[in-house]
């Protein structure tokens, strides 16, 4: 799976979000900054974003993933 395919597929799934992406073809770092993770939880933010990824984890596209969530306020920090 290409860097640019886990980005389009988040920036579809939460729109108005930043999302960069890092990666070699199995092992991916994900930095997303959005208010949709107001009020959330670390486990919460994780859990919104494995569950629009999960199709692929479980087919072996994306073999580790690390994710970085942060709100706007949190990221201007």
């Amino acid at each position: 799976m290409l860097n640019e395919n886990i980005k389009k597929i988040l920036e579809d799934k939460i729109p108005d979000s930043t999302v960069l992406v890092d990666g070699d073809g199995s092992k991916y770092t994900v930095r997303i900054i959005s208010d949709i993770f107001s009020g959330k939880s670390k486990v919460e933010r994780h859990k919104i974003i494995y569950s629009y990824l999960n199709n692929y984890i479980s087919s072996g596209e994306i073999h580790a993933l690390t994710i970085e969530s942060f709100t706007k306020d949190e990221a201007a920090k």
